[in-house]
């Protein structure tokens, strides 16, 4: 999936990103760059946010582009993990059939926010889950350490923090439900 740009990160309605009808209109001719693209430096094919329309998100189309010739992928070092293949996508005069358009052409926000929603709110469990691990290993062991011979939980800064850590987790999780019904 292809839709950060170094410019407007995940700002998707003021995406660079070109495709342009080529004079015979068999093709699209698309140029510009796409950053921060996971497993770029190892995919066939890229699901791409383009711009084939005016300014906003009326104008973006996404497009179904082949690793073909004008396309490079430069793969960026991360913290993380180079297995990812976190990659900079260039587009220099890449030719797609117009065969690969999803959708409708300037229709493709939409696409993209369907797909967001549901990735963002994944994302979103997927914390809260590691959130509620962390605070029940952390209450363990504020439960079972002991430090001037009583258990660390029985220190009233160490019930301070996991009581805003505790908050901050029922917030959360607040937030996830609210945005999930």
């Amino acid at each position: 999936l292809a839709i950060s740009e170094p410019f407007a990160g995940s700002d998707v309605a003021n995406l660079q990103t070109t495709a342009k009808k080529s004079p015979c209109g068999k093709y699209y001719i698309v140029n510009g760059a796409k950053k921060w693209i996971t497993n770029g430096a190892f995919s066939d094919y890229f699901v791409t946010a383009v711009r084939t329309g005016g300014k906003g998100m009326f104008g973006i189309s996404m497009l179904l582009i082949p690793r073909c010739e004008g396309l490079k992928t430069t793969q960026i070092p991360v913290s993380y993990s180079s297995c990812a293949g976190t990659s900079y996508v260039t587009f220099e005069d890449v030719k797609v059939p117009v065969e690969n358009l999803f959708g409708r052409q300037n229709q493709g926000f939409r696409i993209v926010m369907y797909n967001f929603n549901h990735e963002r709110w994944g994302i979103n469990v997927f914390i809260q889950t590691g959130m509620r691990g962390m605070v029940e290993e952390c209450f363990k062991w504020a439960t079972q350490r002991k430090a001037f011979g009583k258990p660390l939980i029985s220190q009233p800064v160490v019930r301070f923090k996991l009581a805003g850590m505790i908050a901050r987790t029922e917030a959360t999780q607040n937030w996830l439900e609210n945005m999930t019904y």
